[in-house]
């Protein structure tokens, strides 16, 4: 049987909220990982937390275009002008998740705070918001209260085992 060319070409559409969450729980982790990595030989100097905030940003931005990528990729449905840039736009939630973290680092590069421990600030924003996402999109899927602290409690975890991982590490 033919498939009709309308459902061929119609393009899929990522539910934003299932985005937000995705991006949001990827940034997340991935700032706290890469605050782990960088400041793990503790450089400390203002001039190390800008280049620690440069570097997030960087892989922000790499890691974005690369899932967008790989989501254009492995659609196998036929794709029209425009579909590239509309994938890696997709990609919105995880670079803003990484955001804030980038701003505590190169606010201790900027003098604004000390530079030497912002890494617990940052690893602990990354909790919090963890735990928010995790709230906030179960309750938009309409989970009981109970539910959705769990679902924010489980993401929050995520965030705990790299502050372990990095302290075993150290």
């Amino acid at each position: 049987m033919a498939e009709s060319s309308a459902a061929v070409t119609a393009p899929q559409r990522n539910d934003t909220r299932e985005a937000v969450l995705f991006g949001g729980v990827y940034g997340a982790v991935l700032a706290s990982s890469m605050v782990a990595a960088l400041t793990q030989y503790g450089h400390a100097s203002r001039g190390s937390r800008r280049y620690d905030a440069a570097w997030l940003l960087v892989t922000a931005f790499a890691s974005a275009l690369a899932h967008g990528y790989a989501h254009y990729i492995a659609d196998r449905a036929p794709h029209r002008r425009g579909d590239t840039l509309r994938a890696l736009a997709a990609e919105w939630p995880l670079i803003t998740a990484v955001l804030p973290t980038v701003l505590i680092l190169a606010g201790a590069g900027w003098g604004w705070w000390p530079p030497n421990g912002v890494e617990y600030a940052a690893f602990t924003l990354n909790i919090v918001l963890l735990f928010v996402l995790g709230v906030v999109t179960a309750r938009w899927s309409r989970r009981p209260w109970t539910a959705a602290v769990a679902v924010g409690a489980a993401d929050a975890l995520l965030g705990v085992v790299v502050v372990v991982a990095n302290a075993i590490i150290k």
